[in-house]
C-alpha cells in the first residue's frame, strides 16, 4: 500500500474544460483517474508549485500523536506509524522528528517525509520512478513541503553534542504543543549487539566492547526518553542483545532497568508485544517474551527481534487490561513465493564480460558442471536432483532471453494476502524501479543453480556438506562447519530468512528461488520480502541501497504495532 493504509492513492492532476478527453495537466484538481495514467500525456506547467501550494487541499490531521523516531535508517518504522488512520480518515500518528546519521538513508528518509506533505503524490514521484524524467529539484517545485521535510528528517549523529542541543528544543516545543501526546520510536545500531557482529569484533586486535560507543548508543534513546516522557514508546533491536554484556554486566539487564526508571522511579512498565498476553518484565518473566517473530505476524520473512513496548504508568493506571498492547498472531504464514513469484524473470550478470550471450554460455557450463558431479551425492538424492536439473535444462533450452532489468510492473501473486498485497502493490507505477540484478563470477552461478536446485527438489537450502566436491568454493573455513549455510537459497513456499545489510555484499545468502534467474536477490525483491510498499524510493547507490533495505524494521510489522498502541492514547 503506499502513502496511507485506507484510502485510494491518486496522483496529484488536473482536468482543465479546453482539454482533450484523456489529457490532464498538474493542478488543483484531483481527477479520479480510471485507469494506470499514461505520464506522456502530462506536460508540465512552469511552476507546477505555485499551482499546488496555492490551491490544492492538504492533507488535514485531526490532533495526531506525535512521534520522535530515532536511528531512523531510511525510515521502515516510521512509514507503518504514519500509515495508520482512524475512522474519519485522519491520520493518528505524525512524524515530529527523525534522525539518521548515514547520509543516503538520510536522503531516503527525507524524501519520504517530503512525500507524506501531500494528500496525492506529485504526478512527477511517479513519472520519475517509471523512467520519464530524471529526479526533479523538490526543493524548487514545492519549496514549503521539502523546507517541512527538511525540519522533520535530521542528518544527525546521537551522542554528539550538536545534536543533543537540536534536539532538547525540538522537545521541547513538542512538549508545549502536544503535552504527553507523544510516542517516541526507534532501535539502537544493533552491530556491536549482533551475534554476528561480535563474531567478527573477536577477530580485531584489541578490541574491548567496554570501549566500543555502540554498545552504549541505547543510553541516548533513554536520555530522550526522560526529556520527551512520552505516553509510550517502542524500541527496537536484534535477539544478540540478550546476551550480550558490556562492562561485566548483561546489556539487556540493564536497559530494562534504565527504560523503566526513565523520567522516575518505575515510570514505565514494558510488555512484550508478541508473549502469549502482555506480560510486564519482571522477577517472573522471560527476556524471551520480547522476541517477536516478524513471519508470525504476516511477513513473508524469518526475522527475529527484540521489540520492547512501554507505557506511562500513570495512563496504565487507567487502561482496561483487554487493551494492553499485543500483536495479532496470523494463522497463515506468508512465503517468497506470495510477494516476488510474480515479478519479472531477469538474469543474473556477470562481473566481467557481460553480455547474454557469454551468460547464457556460463550458465549452458555450469548445467555441464553439475551433471558430472552429481555422482558424488548420495543416490537417494542424486535422483531428485537429477530430475530438477533436467526440467530446469529443457526450460532453460526454450525460453526466451532475459534481461537484467525487470521493469515490468505486474499484479501481486494471487496467493499473497489482500491486506499485504494491498499495502505493496501501487496500481498508478507503470515501472517496477530498483529491480535489476548485480554480477556474479561464473564459478558462482553454479552453485547458485545446484543451491536453487536443492531447494526445488528438497525444499530446504543445502548445507556446505551438501555441496559437491567440484562446486567448493576456495576458503579454508567451507568444512569447518563455521559458514555452512554460505551460500542459501530462498525458499519459495516458505519465508525467507533474515534480511539484513549483509545482502550489500555478495548476494550468496540471498539467492533467488528460480534455478533459470541463477542470482541473488535484487534491491526491490528484498525490499518487498520486508514489505516496502513498491513506490518506497531509495536513494544512493545499490550497495547503500541493500543496506538501507537489510537494516530497517519491516514497514507492515510497524503498521501493527501501530494499531496495537493507539487504544492506549485514548486515556490520555
Amino acid at each position: 500500500m503506499p502513502f496511507n493504509s485506507t484510502k485510494t492513492l491518486e496522483p496529484c492532476v488536473r482536468k482543465t474544460a479546453t482539454a482533450k478527453p484523456g489529457i490532464y495537466l498538474l493542478g488543483s484538481y484531483i481527477h479520479k483517474l480510471p485507469k494506470i495514467c499514461t505520464f506522456t500525456q502530462f506536460p508540465l506547467p512552469r511552476n507546477p508549485s505555485r499551482v499546488w501550494n496555492s490551491r490544492v487541499k492538504k492533507f488535514s490531521m485531526a490532533n495526531p500523536i506525535a512521534i520522535v523516531d530515532l536511528f531512523s535508517g531510511p525510515g521502515g518504522l516510521g512509514e507503518g506509524f504514519s500509515a495508520l488512520l482512524n475512522s474519519s480518515g485522519h491520520k493518528v500518528y505524525q512524524i515530529a522528528v527523525s534522525i539518521e546519521k548515514e547520509a543516503s538513508a538520510h536522503r531516503t528518509l527525507r524524501l519520504r517525509a517530503f512525500l507524506r506533505r501531500f494528500s496525492n503524490v506529485p504526478i512527477e514521484y511517479y513519472m520519475w520512478l517509471s523512467g520519464k524524467m530524471s529526479e526533479p529539484d523538490w526543493k524548487k517545485l514545492y519549496p514549503v513541503e521539502w523546507k517541512a521535510a527538511e525540519n522533520e528528517a535530521l542528518c544527525l549523529e546521537l551522542g554528539k553534542e550538536e545534536t543533543a542541543h537540536i534536539l532538547n528544543k525540538r522537545i521541547q516545543d513538542l512538549r508545549a504543543v502536544h503535552g504527553g501526546k507523544t510516542l517516541l520510536i526507534g532501535g539502537p545500531p544493533c552491530q556491536a549487539y549482533s551475534l554476528v557482529g561480535r563474531s567478527r569484533n573477536v577477530g580485531i586486535k584489541n578490541y574491548q566492547a567496554d570501549l566500543d560507543h555502540r554498545n552504549f548508543l541505547y543510553d541516548e534513546y533513554v536520555k530522550v526518553l526522560i526529556a520527551l516522557e512520552p505516553a509510550a514508546f517502542v524500541m527496537e533491536n536484534v535477539k544478540g542483545i540478550l546476551s550480550a554484556t558490556g562492562k561485566g554486566n548483561a546489556i539487556f539487564s540493564q536497559i530494562v532497568a534504565d527504560l523503566e526508571a526513565a523520567g522516575g522511579d518505575k515510570n514505565y512498565e514494558l510488555f512484550a508485544l508478541s508473549a502469549p498476553k502482555s506480560k510486564q518484565l519482571n522477577a517472573q518473566s522471560k527476556p524471551q517474551d520480547f522476541i517477536v517473530r516478524a513471519e508470525d505476524h504476516g511477513i513473508p520473512q524469518s526475522r527475529h527481534r527484540i521489540i520492547i513496548v512501554g507505557i506511562r504508568r500513570d495512563l496504565l493506571n487507567k487502561l482496561p487490561e483487554y487493551l494492553l498492547p499485543r500483536l495479532i498472531t496470523n494463522r497463515k504464514t506468508v512465503t517468497v513465493g506470495s510477494v516476488i513469484g510474480s515479478m519479472p524473470r531477469v538474469r543474473s550478470g556477470l562481473s566481467r564480460s557481460d553480455n547474454y550471450a557469454d551468460w547464457k554460455s556460463a550458465i549452458a557450463n555450469a548445467f555441464v558442471l553439475l551433471g558430472a558431479c552429481l555422482d558424488d551425492l548420495p543416490i537417494s538424492k542424486k535422483m531428485l536432483l537429477q530430475n530438477e536439473l533436467n526440467t530446469a535444462k529443457n526450460e532453460f533450452q526454450t525460453q526466451d532471453a532475459l534481461e537484467r532489468q525487470g521493469h515490468n510492473y505486474t499484479e501481486m501473486p494471487n496467493c499473497c494476502p489482500a491486506d499485504l498485497a494491498k499495502w505493496i502493490h501501487d496500481p498508478y507505477l507503470e515501472r517496477l524501479s530498483q529491480n535489476e540484478t548485480r554480477g556474479h563470477m561464473p564459478s558462482d552461478l553454479a552453485r547458485y543453480l545446484f543451491a536453487a536446485c536443492y531447494g526445488k527438489a528438497f525444499g530446504i537450502s543445502p548445507k556446505a556438506s551438501d555441496f559437491p566436491f567440484a562446486l567448493a568454493p576456495n576458503h579454508r573455513n567451507w568444512a569447518s562447519g563455521k559458514f555452512d549455510d554460505r551460500f542459501r537459497v530462498q525458499l519459495n513456499k516458505r519465508p525467507s530468512s533474515t534480511i539484513t545489510s549483509h545482502i550489500s555484499k555478495d548476494g550468496h545468502y540471498f539467492i533467488h528461488p528460480d534455478p533459470l534467474q541463477c542470482r541473488s536477490l535484487t534491491v526491490r525483491e528484498a525490499a518487498r520480502l520486508q514489505t516496502f510498499p513498491d513506490n518506497y524510493a531509495f536513494l544512493g547507490n545499490r550497495t547503500e541501497q541493500y543496506v538501507q533495505v537489510g537494516n530497517a524494521v519491516p514497514p507492515f510489522l510497524a503498521y501493527q504495532i501501530a494499531k496495537a498502541l493507539y487504544p492506549v492514547f485514548d486515556y490520555l
